[in-house]
């Protein structure tokens, strides 16, 4: 004998309960509370780091790096390429999609000849240079900005402007307590101070940005690790700061050694930085890439790419060459060396096909 689900007390419940009615919840608390953010605020403007494999391991997209409405952070020892990264390439992409820029120098090392040779537009129309050292100016800055840019375009929010922010660094900028114990010549140390503002900071600046066209890329030292089990390089400022952050970098230096076709030489031609991403929404987190840096030429877009698409499986190793088979079955047989410019534009626009078949292949085995 058969059960008629229309007997069961809990059917009978569930039919009878009234779907929820939010339109008059959303109007009172939008009254009440000031600034309210109501929906999703997903991203939809990416600034490209200049490097593809770089973008991907971030965003998860070969043309993506990071967003406006977050706050990502470049963390790395001296000359590991923070500055070359966020205030070169990410400033030069994101003035070339209109975005105004307010770079804040607390280091006093960017010159005007430097940015220019990366590219980077000094016209006060499209960049603003500020030179600040301290972590509470910093903050009232950031803060008076959002306040009046909020106030401004409060009418017509998709329309506002688009800004980025960049800070560089935050390791260099002096708390008040630093410039009292400097004039009174008795240097004791902040006793926490900076990490808690530092952390506020960052804080302050993802609740204020929200859903709005701003983002925030900032700069940050990191000192040795003295844990042997956990070996990783840490970022000055304590964890709340990362906690705070939505996206995080570590970056490490390391010699590049090569000529302009790749062969080894002995010479230092420029820098190899390391780059693993440790925060990510939008990625699987703790990947790395490594970017070639010359002095002479700059980072290539390119660089790194073969690495991954090895760690991927697109490329397989085959005898001294890398094979690649695309979407279609075709397969394309180089040397390592070959893999360069149109070939690797190639693999780029058939990885996500790629991809879909093998979770859909995935699937099936389940």
């Amino acid at each position: 004998m058969g059960i008629n689900c229309t007997d069961c007390p809990l059917d009978n419940n569930i039919k009878m309960t009234k779907p929820f009615d939010a339109t008059k919840f959303r109007k009172s608390i939008t009254k009440s509370i000031q600034g309210l953010g109501i929906g999703f605020n997903d991203p939809t403007d990416w600034i490209s780091t200049g490097n593809y494999a770089l973008n991907y391991l971030i965003s998860g997209d070969f043309n993506r790096g990071v967003p406006l409405g977050k706050v990502t952070v470049l963390a790395g020892e001296s000359g590991s390429g923070k500055s070359f990264l966020a205030s070169g390439n990410l400033v030069r992409n994101a003035q070339q999609q209109g975005i105004y820029v307010i770079l804040i120098d607390s280091e006093n090392a960017l010159d005007k000849s430097w940015l220019e040779a990366l590219g980077v537009d000094t016209d006060e129309k499209k960049l603003l240079r500020l030179s600040l050292s301290m972590v509470d100016d910093v903050a009232k800055t950031v803060s008076d900005f959002m306040k009046g840019y909020k106030d401004e375009h409060a009418d017509d929010k998709e329309n506002a402007p688009k800004v980025l922010i960049v800070i560089d660094s935050l390791g260099m900028l002096l708390t008040p307590t630093d410039v009292k114990q400097f004039e009174d010549g008795e240097m004791k140390g902040d006793l926490g101070r900076k990490p808690k503002a530092l952390t506020a900071l960052v804080r302050n600046c993802v609740n204020m940005f929200g859903s709005w066209n701003v983002g925030l890329i900032a700069t940050n030292h990191t000192y040795a690790s003295q844990d042997m089990f956990d070996p990783d390089d840490k970022i000055s400022g304590g964890q709340g700061f990362i906690y705070a952050s939505s996206i995080v970098i570590a970056m490490k230096k390391l010699k590049l050694k090569e000529d302009e076709k790749g062969n080894k030489i002995t010479e230092v031609r420029g820098i190899r930085a390391a780059c693993k991403v440790m925060k990510t929404r939008f990625s699987k987190p703790f990947e790395s890439v490594q970017v070639k840096i010359p002095y002479e030429t700059g980072m290539d877009p390119y660089s790194g790419l073969v690495d991954l698409f090895e760690k991927k499986g697109v490329l397989t190793q085959q005898g001294n060459r890398l094979k690649y088979v695309d979407s279609s079955g075709k397969e394309t047989l180089e040397f390592r060396k070959a893999w360069v410019g149109t070939k690797l534009d190639m693999l780029m626009k058939d990885f996500d096909k790629l991809s879909q078949a093998s979770s859909q292949d995935d699937q099936l085995k389940d």
